[in-house]
């Protein structure tokens, strides 16, 4: 073979397997078995009374949670969603679990005691604002998860506008925010915040698209179209209406 066209065939190889190792990057975080995580046998009592109304493993799917991820939990609580996060990233990924710092003493204690666990070990503990939730250095990431929270912040001193913004700058281009949430009846906007703990899933669109955010997907499984909305989701007494929302910011 001519020295010319032996070049030629080796810069195409070398062209080749570039794309072939740069596949391979954009595919190294691996899709976890979801159901093997809800069902680890190392998870607790209360946790699995829980899952019978959080339907976790349909909501870490629609998470698109993945291996070795950086992830943000808004509103973290005692801890049940971060410490799913957790186990779906592996020991190679990350969870920051925000609260605020007058979260109160059970629920701080809850939280704690589950960073003591091996499943816990990729937890970070934030006691931060809801509108200042991350310290500057923790930037770039991958998924932020925000679970029937968002209503409490619209009657506590938060600045939802700068929580939004602030939550649009932390992500990758092409990261997702997944928010669910309580529905309140359509025209009661953030008036039963307090009272029902439900917020019109409209109003929660609005206010996070502001920020630059692009709607992207919608999950139908906490739907419950015979909910009255009329009654209070704080303590469960029976199943409610809930939205479940995507939105990414745009690559």
């Amino acid at each position: 073979m001519p020295n010319t066209a032996l070049r030629q065939t080796s810069l195409v190889f070398a062209a080749a397997m570039s794309a072939c190792f740069s596949m391979a990057g954009t595919f190294a975080q691996g899709v976890p078995d979801y159901a093997a995580i809800v069902a680890a046998p190392d998870r607790s009592d209360a946790d699995r009374v829980t899952d019978n109304r959080r339907d976790p493993v349909k909501l870490l799917a629609f998470t698109g949670v993945r291996t070795g991820m950086r992830v943000l939990d808004m509103g973290a609580g005692a801890g049940y969603s971060t410490e799913l996060m957790a186990r779906a990233v592996g020991p190679s990924g990350a969870v920051y679990g925000q609260n605020p710092a007058d979260q109160g003493a059970r629920g701080k204690a809850a939280f704690e005691a589950r960073t003591q666990t091996p499943a816990g070990k990729v937890i970070v503990a934030l006691s931060r604002p809801f509108d200042d939730p991350l310290p500057v250095d923790v930037t770039s990431l991958d998924l932020i998860t925000f679970f029937f929270f968002y209503h409490d912040t619209v009657y506590m001193q938060v600045d939802r506008a700068a929580m939004n913004r602030k939550l649009y700058a932390a992500l990758k281009p092409g990261a997702s925010l997944i928010i669910a949430d309580h529905s309140a009846k359509p025209g009661e906007g953030v008036s039963v915040g307090k009272t029902l703990h439900r917020v019109e899933e409209g109003v929660v669109r609005r206010e996070v698209e502001a920020a630059g955010f692009k709607l992207t997907a919608e999950g139908d499984f906490f739907r419950h179209p015979d909910d009255t909305r009329d009654f209070t989701t704080q303590p469960p007494t029976k199943p409610a209406d809930e939205f479940v929302l995507r939105f990414d910011k745009p690559r």
